[in-house]
């Protein structure tokens, strides 16, 4: 038979124990930076964007040097010849020399500065790729994080619950008000309880390490300041138009520019680049009436389809990939854009649905403690309340955070980065 229960407060040894599973850094945070500031700190430190910024910079430089009057640098050439070797020596000595500059077949200069240009372009849309990237896996790590510091919260407050029900049971025990069995279960609650704060408290740092690697400091981004209000501000609301703004779309699209003005230039260079410039001969021979000569040369290298064939088989190549990769990319948004969709929608219903089964949990789990200390209900009805509370309050924090993830995430969709 369950005998009433008279409230107790919890001694110091237990109280000592409770402050050792609570670290200074655990407790409630302030409010961090804002999920703006945060993409901007893992931008600033990101490899990928120096990495592709290079790369601009190259193609850029790629486009401004094909505006040269010629297709190369000159050529200098060079001869001496004399009698001495044979033995001779009857003083013919002949020095000659010569520069020549490759030429520009039609068209051709004005191809490779386009194709170029075209390089250039999409490696600004792959800038903006990795910047939208980035900012989803700074989302997932900052929520990661965020998830991981609800657990421990949820499992410190189940941990104080069970720690002042094993108290009072041991207290009762003494008195001899309960019996041994009854204490060891909450005991038993009470080291459960224990291990699944560690384990919060593990996965906490290791979530917060992660999110540190991304921003360069320690730092959680602060993402209940985002919600409804925001996406029904979005810039894009119909899907085609959100399509046609993501910039993979876009790089997808700069990809199959190129290959068509690589193409193009291909077609322009159907032989190699013919050559001209200025000889200069300066001789000295026995009786010889001249000595100095001046005149041109050029040279011209003949088609060939031995060298034509590989190069515009390899321009065909590359614009049929690139054609392909834009469609498989507009397949790929589409169906992402959906899900992103079909996420916020599933996550604004479990939000309000968890949020109501945590309070009338929460009500249960405190109405079952106070009849199991009247004694009206068994304790291991009330730990199991007390337990299926701090379930329910975890999976209801984890909705929250959830829906704030998938409204910031709908924003990213749209080319916002709140």
């Amino acid at each position: 038979m369950n005998t009433p229960m008279p409230p107790m407060r919890l001694p110091v040894a237990m109280t000592c124990i409770v402050m050792w599973f609570s670290p200074a850094w655990a407790q409630v945070p302030q409010s961090g930076p804002s999920f703006h500031d945060a993409v901007g700190m893992a931008w600033a430190i990101d490899p990928v964007r120096t990495e592709l910024q290079v790369g601009h910079h190259s193609a850029t430089a790629r486009a401004s040097a094909a505006g040269s009057w010629f297709a190369g640098g000159p050529t200098l050439s060079g001869e001496y010849m004399d009698d001495h070797m044979l033995g001779s020596n009857e003083g013919y000595t002949t020095y000659q020399g010569g520069v020549s500059v490759p030429l520009w077949l039609p068209g051709q200069g004005s191809a490779t500065r386009q194709v170029a240009s075209a390089e250039a372009a999409s490696i600004t849309e792959q800038l903006n790729v990795e910047h939208m990237a980035l900012s989803i896996r700074v989302l997932d790590a900052s929520a990661a994080a965020l998830i991981a510091r609800t657990r421990m919260d949820t499992a410190r407050t189940l941990y104080d619950a069970t720690a002042r029900m094993a108290t009072s049971a041991t207290h009762a025990l003494r008195g001899g008000e309960l019996a041994p069995a009854d204490t060891q279960m909450a005991q038993a609650a009470m080291e459960n309880a224990r291990n699944e704060l560690a384990l919060a408290r593990e996965e906490a740092e290791n979530a917060t390490s992660t999110l540190e690697a991304l921003l360069g400091r320690p730092a959680v981004p602060d993402l209940a300041r985002y919600g409804d209000g925001d996406v029904t501000h979005a810039r894009f609301v119909a899907p085609r138009d959100m399509e046609d703004n993501d910039p993979r779309i876009k790089v997808a699209h700069r990809n199959v520019e190129a290959a068509e003005a690589n193409m193009t230039l291909a077609r322009r260079s159907f032989m190699p680049n013919p050559e001209i410039g200025v000889d200069a001969i300066h001789e000295k021979q026995y009786g010889s009436p001249w000595d100095d000569r001046v005149g041109l040369n050029f040279s011209i290298p003949l088609p060939s389809e031995v060298r034509n064939t590989p190069i515009m088989s390899e321009a065909r190549n590359r614009l049929a990939t690139a054609t392909s990769q834009e469609t498989q990319a507009r397949r790929m948004v589409h169906l992402e854009l959906m899900r992103v969709r079909e996420r916020l929608i599933a996550a604004t219903t479990a939000r309000q649905a968890t949020r109501t089964a945590a309070d009338s949990m929460e009500r249960r789990a405190a109405a079952q403690e106070h009849a199991w200390r009247e004694g009206e209900a068994s304790l291991d009805t009330a730990l199991a309340a007390r337990q299926a509370a701090a379930s329910t309050r975890l999976a209801s924090t984890r909705a929250e955070v959830e829906w704030h993830v998938a409204s910031i995430r709908m924003l990213i969709a749209t080319g916002i980065v709140p």
